[in-house]
């Protein structure tokens, strides 16, 4: 009974005292200081050029070689996908293009490996960098719309519509040469998009 009466006394003050604690300022995430944006885990280990020619060009052709008309003394021929192996064969060169596009956007990349050169008509690599850290939102936009053509592509090999896959093929022809020549050559022309 003792103990009740004392526990009795010191609650009140205990009550007033966690109240009085929680009357103070809150604080909120916005008056947390800013913290660091997490490290990417993302490690790029090739160039855009090394990428290119080990990814993004083959699986290109693979797409743009799927369909197609041929005009020869022996006849015409609509070159196209005839059976669902082939429809595969096609669809994992898209698949393979869309996510190359993702790829290409990782932050860090260099745009071709230490010590190439430019070929003819194209721009130093060094400059190609250059350009694309001053804007990495207009690189990224290029490699986007890239990936998006590749998407569709992939709805036109599932619902097997070689018509499309053929007028897609030229978008994304045009759309890979904006890019080009905006960063690989850009004394050519532009081509429409």
């Amino acid at each position: 009974m003792k103990g009740d009466r004392r526990l009795m006394r010191f609650l009140p003050a205990a009550l007033a005292l966690l109240a009085v604690s929680g009357c103070g300022e809150r604080k909120t995430e916005a008056d947390a200081p800013a913290r660091a944006p997490a490290p990417t885990p993302f490690l790029p280990i090739v160039s855009i050029k090394e990428l290119m020619d080990s990814t993004v060009d083959p699986a290109a052709d693979g797409v743009w070689d799927a369909v197609g008309t041929i005009s020869s003394a022996k006849g015409v021929d609509h070159h196209q996908p005839r059976n669902d192996e082939e429809w595969q064969a096609v669809r994992r060169h898209a698949v393979t293009l869309a996510e190359a596009m993702n790829v290409v956007m990782i932050d860090g990349r260099h745009a071709a490996p230490p010590g190439t050169k430019a070929g003819l008509g194209e721009q130093e690599p060094a400059r190609m960098e250059t350009a694309i850290k001053a804007n990495p939102a207009q690189f990224n936009q290029f490699a986007t719309a890239t990936r998006d053509v590749a998407v569709e592509m992939i709805g036109a090999i599932d619902h097997r519509d070689t018509q499309a896959l053929m007028t897609l093929g030229g978008t994304l022809d045009d759309r890979c040469e904006a890019c080009h020549v905006t960063y690989w050559y850009p004394n050519s022309p532009r081509p429409k998009t």
